[in-house]
Order: C-alpha cells, then structure tokens, then sequence
C-alpha cells in the first residue's frame, strides 16, 4: 500500500505492507506531475512500514527510473537498519540524484525543506 502526499517541497511517500505495481504506478504518476508542475520531483521514501515488494514492481522501477531519471531531484529515505539494502538499491538507481539516508520522517522533511528548490 502506498501513500502519496504533495508538499511544498515536494513528495511525502510512505509505503505500507508489500509494495505492488498498482502502487508504484501511482507513485510514477506522482512524480511525473509534480516533475512537470515544477521541473524536478523532490522525494521523500518513508520505508519504515515497508513489509515486502513485488517482481513487477522492481522492473518497473528499473524502467521507469531509467526513462525519467532527470525528473527527480533530491531524494531523502527513511528506513530502518533492516531495509537499508533496499533504499541503498532506490539510490543507486537514481545515482545523479543527491541522496540521504534518515531515521525519522521529521529528520528527512527538515532536510528537504532546506535543500530542495522547486
């Protein structure tokens, strides 16, 4: 399940539970709106609910990653120590983007608010 929330600085995203395809094609319709309302997507990965995610929606992120990798901006993921490897694999794929690792949601918005310009 996921949760999608615009803010001034950019993409509130929280994931619950297993992360499917349905959910990250919301998630890419997310980013593409707000890429295109204001030339990059500014990110914030909540994965700190995050059970599980799904084949289709790994390769789909592969694909939709390397189509619009301009569009993101900076990228600020909360997880903790258990799903590390899985933001650290989200990051990698966006390797132009600047990235930090965070351990509460308040910490990554602080950091967004400070550093990502529309």
């Amino acid at each position: 399940m996921i949760s999608i929330q615009n803010r001034k600085y950019g993409l509130d995203v929280a994931l619950f539970g297993e992360f499917t395809l349905d959910d990250f094609k919301a998630y890419e319709a997310a980013v593409l709106q707000r890429a295109a309302d204001e030339g990059v997507a500014h990110v914030l990965f909540d994965l700190s609910e995050l059970i599980d995610f799904t084949l289709d929606m790994a390769l789909e992120e592969l694909r939709f990653v390397r189509a619009h990798a301009k569009e993101f901006g900076h990228l600020a993921i909360v997880a903790p120590d258990s799903w590390i490897s899985l933001a650290a694999h989200i990051a990698g794929l966006l390797t132009h983007v600047e990235t930090r690792y965070f351990d509460s949601p308040v910490a990554a918005r602080d950091w967004l608010m400070a550093t990502a310009k529309p």
